[in-house]
């Protein structure tokens, strides 16, 4: 395994990085040290409810002093500078196993800048050695805070003051009773603490102002810490929200080196094909989503009952909480093929738990406890995810488990359940909808407005059910139940014969995308139609799979991923940018997901055997991606339109899940073709 993981950056500018901690809780911000969102921060710590994730260190103003060196500043948190001090840029930028790692230059002078949040802790490090430097420098650094729940807007506050403790190697910060203590202490030379309050007022966060949302905060220091680092010296800032205790116990030597052992540990653990390169980059990178609830102790107690340990997924940072559906599609790209199977299976169980009326949830929203279930498909995802499970594990034990409440599942689609999810007993296909309420993945919600209700008979929903059909007939056939199976055989096959014949379109060629629906059949060309292919049980006739994959690939591909909505449908939107109303409006009308990319290859394989490389230069397109936006990950979209501008969140399971299975896939699938072709080895 390589140290970097990522050459240095020529360009900083718009570039983020992200560290998580294991409980939902994470750092992240700029490159360049520049807070441009609200949930740009170096502690936001993963609560339990009703806080959720609580913004408590929100920047550090650095001030480096070299012998007749100008003082210099990082970031847009300036707390003392003069008209004579300027910015200093980031000289070098990498991640080291996935780490964040920054150089600055200071004349003849090398510092080192390192931050990382011990695993499962709601602490971090921030990390300064002085590289290179004849005589020593003096390292100055303001605490920036401003408590408040990590999605509130900039402006928010808890409170207008703040108490402190000065204890004789720290301090301790709180503004009120029900909100976590934040410590803070320095570790290495020695770096006295000055009590020195300032308000820094009218930070510009840039994204925030080009999203429409409050765009000046302020924040407030209570002194600095000041140190004399001389070469080879390390001065780290430690900030924590975890007792005394803990904070003094986790050294920053003993933290650095155990968080490197484990992630070497994940990289170990993955297949060879995903060790090196782009693939061991994403493999690190899906470790970030896979969390204990911190927020969530009833599902601690429920997992450890059944002997599992808790384990969720975060649908992505900055903003996502766990997500039904996108933890069901992410599965297997984040565990199971990450060779993570048994936190698969502990995930998969979890969810079990909250089945209700046919359905699992399909969010749980921020420092609650319950989740919202307004979903048609992140349950028919359920059965996709441990099918998967299944087949890599072999865990019968856990299926069996499973196959009464998927069997229940199943009878409440056929009756009917909430939210207009049921089957239509004319032609056997699955409906859903109502009205303000948006049910798929394609979810889009501006207050009252649903922007692609979809609602009626919606052609992933019915390729998802039929495949959900196909797999529990499968399991029960196998677990001796075979009246009940050839029922559901037979369901499945009327569903497949209706589902030919209602949502084939000779003109256009492809595939409606609802039937039935509020104004008719949608013939709007979307990827929607490219499940009824790439699903396990694909229920499309095998004679229009060409059809199907060739209008997605001239329509819909692009070098990184597959747009919403055709070019030539009238609401088609080019971009995704403005205030919120604006972005929804275009999230699923042309708008490029990445991980479509996954299902777009499934099916490409199914058509072109073998042919695994023909993808992978489509895949290899997101490498460059992994220099941009968050460095090593994959962000949530993408513009429709040249340059494929990175939107939304930063960095999201399903983008990462699906490119990494896909380029596994891919690699495999090459080389068993390269295997055919070869000649026989021959011997003398």
């Amino acid at each position: 395994m390589s140290e970097e993981t990522i050459t240095p950056l020529p360009d900083t500018k718009q570039s983020e990085w992200l560290v998580t901690n294991g409980l939902g809780g994470y750092a992240s911000g700029t490159v360049n040290g520049v807070l441009t969102r609200r949930y740009h921060g170096l502690l936001v710590a993963a609560m339990p409810s009703p806080l959720g994730r609580m913004m408590m260190l929100n920047a550090v103003a650095e001030k480096l002093q070299a012998p007749e060196q100008t003082a210099f500043f990082t970031g847009n948190v300036e707390l003392t500078g003069t008209s004579t001090e300027r910015t200093l840029q980031p000289d070098e930028f990498h991640l080291e196993t996935g780490l964040p790692v920054w150089q600055y230059k200071i004349g003849d002078y090398l510092v080192e800048k390192r931050v990382y949040l011990p695993h499962r802790l709601n602490l971090v490090h921030v990390c300064y050695t002085l590289l290179a430097g004849k005589e020593p420098i003096h390292v100055t650094l303001w605490p920036g805070i401003n408590f408040r729940p990590y999605e509130a807007p900039v402006n928010y506050k808890v409170s207008d003051e703040y108490a402190i403790t000065a204890l004789a190697d720290g301090l301790e910060i709180f503004a009120q009773s029900d909100l976590p203590t934040l410590r803070l202490r320095c570790e290495g030379p020695q770096a006295p603490f000055t009590f020195r309050p300032v308000e820094i007022h009218d930070i510009l966060y840039r994204t925030e102002e080009s999203r429409g949302y409050e765009r000046q905060g302020s924040l407030w220091s209570p002194g600095f810490f000041r140190a004399e680092l001389r070469e080879r010296e390390t001065l780290t800032l430690i900030a924590s929200v975890e007792n005394w205790e803990i904070t003094k116990a986790i050294t920053p030597k003993t933290a650095l080196e155990a968080e490197y052992r484990r992630r070497e540990k994940l990289i170990t653990a993955a297949p060879v094909e995903l060790r090196e390169g782009p693939a061991e980059e994403l493999v690190l990178a899906a470790d970030q989503f896979i969390i204990v609830p911190a927020g969530r102790e009833i599902d601690a107690a429920k997992a450890l009952a059944l002997g599992d340990e808790p384990r969720t997924v975060i649908a992505g940072y900055h903003w996502f909480t766990d997500w039904g559906r996108d933890t069901m599609i992410s599965l297997e790209g984040l565990t199971i093929v990450t060779g993570r199977q048994r936190e698969a299976g502990w995930i998969l169980r979890a969810f079990s738990e909250y089945i209700s009326h046919g359905l699992i949830p399909n969010m749980f929203p921020e420092g609650r406890q319950q989740g919202l279930y307004n979903t048609a498909d992140a349950t028919l995802w359920y059965f996709h995810a441990i099918d998967r499970y299944v087949q890599s594990t072999g865990d019968r034990k856990l299926l069996a488990y499973l196959l009464p409440k998927l069997a229940g599942i199943v009878e409440d689609h056929i009756n009917g359940t909430r939210f207009g999810i049921g089957v239509d007993p004319s032609d056997y296909l699955l409906r859903q909808g109502e009205p303000g309420y948006q049910l798929t993945w394609m979810d889009a919600k501006v207050g009252d407005w649903v922007v692609t209700p979809r609602r009626g008979k919606a052609v992933e929903i019915n390729a998802l059910w039929y495949n959900a059909l196909m797999l529990l007939a499968g399991w029960l056939q196998e677990a001796g139940d075979s009246s009940t199976a050839d029922s559901l055989f037979q369901r499945a096959d009327r569903t497949r014969e209706q589902f030919n014949k209602r949502f084939w379109a000779d003109d256009p060629g492809y595939l409606f995308d609802v039937v039935d629906g509020e104004h008719g059949d949608d013939a709007a060309c979307r990827p929607n139609q490219i499940f009824a292919i790439s699903l396990p049980h694909p229920v499309l006739e095998r004679s229009r799979w060409a059809a199907v994959i060739g209008v997605v690939t001239d329509k819909l591909l692009t070098p990184v991923g597959l747009r919403t909505l055709s070019r030539d449908h009238p609401d088609y939107k080019p971009t995704y940018t403005g205030d919120l109303r604006s972005r929804d409006a275009a999230y699923h009308q042309g708008t490029v997901w990445p991980w479509l990319l996954g299902p777009y290859t499934d099916a490409w394989l199914k058509v072109h055997a073998d042919d695994g490389a023909a993808i992978l230069p489509q895949l290899e397109g997101l490498v460059s991606h992994l220099r941009e936006a968050c460095v090593g990950s994959i962000s949530e979209i993408f513009d429709a339109e040249p340059p494929y501008l990175p939107r939304g969140c930063i960095s999201q399971a399903w983008s990462v899940a699906e490119i990494l299975r896909s380029w596994q896939k891919c690699r495999l699938s090459n080389e068993a073709a390269q295997k055919k072709t070869r000649p026989e080895h021959q011997t003398a």
